[in-house]
């Protein structure tokens, strides 16, 4: 289940693991107010056979997924695509992570520009919305295994910050967000 709070000012260390203070942990609802991105629970078991997720996949149009492991042991370049994620980007599309198994932390800037931790964990999907500044990082598993999907073929293209604040996919985030 999804659990997001905000981290203290000093947490610009993305691999910083932080445990919430109570008084900082948010609603699923006030999260996506206050990122716009939406939380959703599937049966990671069932993924394949679940009516509800290919419901889901066919209502947003996405027509393309893959399967990606985050270890050790599955990434000969672990160390480099570990800091490529846990870079501050964005992207001019929607990126939505279905865990199956394992966990991790989705670090996502608010409309204030204040960081907020969102721990995943097997079942959990989250549809982050275009143009959203966001990190991610591994929890004390180092492990996590995810469906990733697309409306067309397999695009991931980040642009990090600053270059990003003037994409037409941030400008339209920071809009939708403080409407």
């Amino acid at each position: 289940m999804v659990v997001a709070w905000y981290l203290n000012d000093n947490s610009d260390s993305p691999g910083q693991i932080q445990s919430p203070d109570p008084s900082d942990v948010l609603t699923v609802e006030e999260l996506r107010q206050k990122t716009g991105i939406e939380c959703l629970t599937f049966d990671a078991d069932t993924w394949e056979t679940n009516p509800e997720y290919a419901e889901l996949k066919r209502k947003r149009g996405y027509h393309y997924e893959d399967g990606l492991e985050i270890s050790r042991e599955a990434l000969s370049n672990y160390d480099e695509m570990l800091h490529i994620f846990n870079t501050e980007h964005l992207h001019a599309d929607e990126e939505i992570r279905f865990v199956t198994e394992g966990g991790g932390y989705f670090d996502l800037r608010d409309s204030s520009d204040r960081w907020i931790r969102v721990h995943v964990t097997k079942n959990d999907l989250l549809i982050l919305p275009a143009g959203i500044y966001h990190r991610f990082t591994l929890d004390k598993q180092n492990f996590i295994r995810m469906r990733r999907l697309f409306t067309e073929e397999v695009v991931w293209k980040a642009t990090n910050r600053p270059e990003a604040d003037q994409l037409p996919a941030r400008k339209n985030y920071l809009q939708a967000i403080t409407a």
